[in-house]
């Protein structure tokens, strides 16, 4: 298997829309591989691995929900499905099989990718470097994008796996709570509530049983550890 860390994998049944979306997003600098079934896609996944995957819901020889399910549990591939179903339930089904993010149709081709820049940052920011990163008794495999500490797996979610690893980036130096939102949640593409940084980095906080991440009042939030690259 060739490492394909920043291919995207379209999955569409619409040609017309299939072209449009694969043409603007190589415009824009991303190779993209387009599918137009479950099947077509899956084939592609056998022989490649690709950072990010748009997807339709509903297709001709069945729902995407099914290959986010498949591959949310073989990878941390990143996922954008695009559907004309707009009702709360259809959202909430796309969001429990590990999306991203979900875009209804008719949409702007331009938020579109956007939405797919955004991602691509923080798949930068997480895989650019494939070494271990360690502080005190934490330690991150930037590789397999796990969390250790004291030799034990540490169980984060994606968004706090994410916000380790931008604290890390950026350890000594404060980070605002708008540059985070903007490099983890993506404000521009989605609501999120305010309070998100702040549940987040407590939560964090506790899962990592650590002090070493403050909040500067008014200013935002620093880890003060020192952190090394392997």
């Amino acid at each position: 298997m060739r490492n394909t860390m920043q291919e995207i994998l379209l999955l569409e049944d619409d040609i017309s829309l299939n072209r449009g979306i694969t043409l603007t997003l190589q415009k824009s600098g991303y190779k993209v591989t387009s599918a137009f079934t479950l099947a077509e896609a899956q084939a592609y996944l056998e022989e490649n691995k690709y950072s990010l995957i748009i997807c339709d819901i509903t297709l001709p020889d069945g729902s995407g929900l099914e290959l986010g399910r498949r591959v949310r549990k073989g990878g941390d591939t990143y996922f954008i499905y695009l559907t004309a179903l707009d009702t709360e339930i259809d959202m909430v089904n796309g969001y429990e099989t590990g999306a991203d993010d979900y875009i209804t149709k008719p949409f702007s081709l331009m938020v579109l990718v956007s939405k797919v820049n955004a991602l691509m940052r923080r798949i930068g920011g997480a895989q650019g470097y494939k070494g271990i990163m360690s502080c005190g008794g934490i330690e991150v495999n930037c590789r397999e994008m796990k969390v250790y500490k004291a030799g034990q797996e540490i169980a984060l979610s994606k968004k706090e796996l994410q916000l380790l690893v931008y604290l890390w980036e950026n350890a000594g130096q404060i980070v605002s709570k708008e540059n985070i939102l903007e490099h983890i949640w993506d404000v521009d593409g989605q609501f999120v509530d305010d309070n998100t940084v702040t549940v987040n980095i407590s939560r964090l906080r506790a899962k990592l049983g650590t002090d070493e991440i403050s909040n500067v009042r008014g200013l935002g939030y620093i880890w003060s550890g020192k952190v090394i690259r392997e």
